[in-house]
């Protein structure tokens, strides 16, 4: 399989596979974390899960260089900060408005950080999916000028773990130049599961993680971590942002099963805003 060039817009299928896959999992797993209950336990738990889980895969296909070092640690951080977000958004709002923006918002701060930090040239089309996004986000939020409140909370939320996701996809980027993929998700999500686990103890109290700890949830877990995997295989063969735009495919989905399975009140405006999401995305990653 001929692999896509360092910055090119290409996708090798192979890495395209992956990050539909992945896609389709992030997406339908949000939707069962957002809608729990206690969502900040529950992703608490989630980690717990998925770091045990995939610990003795990490460990028969380990390979971490030290220059690996410092990317892990800097991604371990905005990985915290992001599961911190994204759980208080999804207490604030729900999963069809926070995940299309959290997601959409992402990949044109990577393309943003490509440009601005790498000093990579952009296109027409690049600026067309930009707005493309902008407009889709406009539509997912609601175009009132006052939203309530919870809406407001969430999408503001929302926002900044976007932020989070665009870091950690170029930290990662680099990263897995220096280690295999599952060790190196692996030791990236290890801190943040702990501390994150250990400051919704601290909050929340054990009887929300306890809540939270079921064989459904457990299973969930597993699947979700598996797609940091997925998504850090393709990394390996495709450029940062041409994986984060077939990623974030998941914002259709997501939007789609929580109008479907959870019955949220996912208008023909916040749906178009979705699929306007998905769209500026391809436009992003496909005009470089």
């Amino acid at each position: 399989m001929r692999r896509a060039r360092a910055y090119g817009c290409r996708v090798p299928l192979d890495a395209f596979l992956l990050a539909f896959a992945a896609a389709w999992v992030h997406g339908t797993s949000n939707v069962f974390l957002g809608r729990r209950r206690e969502p900040d336990a529950a992703i608490a738990v989630a980690l717990i899960v998925g770091v045990v889980a995939f610990a003795p895969l990490a460990a028969l296909t380990w390979r971490v260089d030290g220059g690996a070092v410092p990317y892990i640690a800097v991604s371990a951080a905005l990985e915290l900060g992001y599961f911190a977000f994204l759980a208080a958004a999804y207490r604030a709002s729900e999963v069809s408005l926070v995940y299309p923006v959290a997601r959409g918002t992402a990949p044109v701060l990577v393309l943003l950080g490509a440009v601005v930090v790498l000093g990579r040239p952009t296109s027409v089309g690049q600026v067309v999916g930009v707005v493309t996004v902008a407009a889709g986000i406009l539509l997912v939020r609601g175009v009132r000028l006052a939203p309530a409140a919870a809406d407001a909370r969430g999408f503001l939320l929302a926002l900044v773990t976007g932020g989070f996701i665009a870091g950690y996809t170029l930290v990662d980027k680099q990263g897995l130049l220096r280690a295999s993929p599952v060790s190196y998700i692996e030791l990236v999500m290890i801190a943040p599961a702990g501390l994150y686990a250990l400051a919704i103890a601290r909050v929340r109290g054990l009887d929300a993680l306890a809540r939270e700890t079921t064989v459904r949830l457990s299973a969930v877990a597993i699947i979700l971590f598996g797609t940091y995997v997925l998504v850090l295989f393709a990394l390996r063969l495709a450029p940062a942002a041409s994986v984060s735009a077939v990623r974030e495919t998941s914002v259709v989905i997501a939007t789609g099963v929580a109008a479907l399975v959870t019955r949220e009140r996912v208008g023909p405006g916040r749906l178009a805003g979705a699929v306007l999401v998905a769209a500026g995305i391809a436009l992003v990653a496909f005009t470089g």
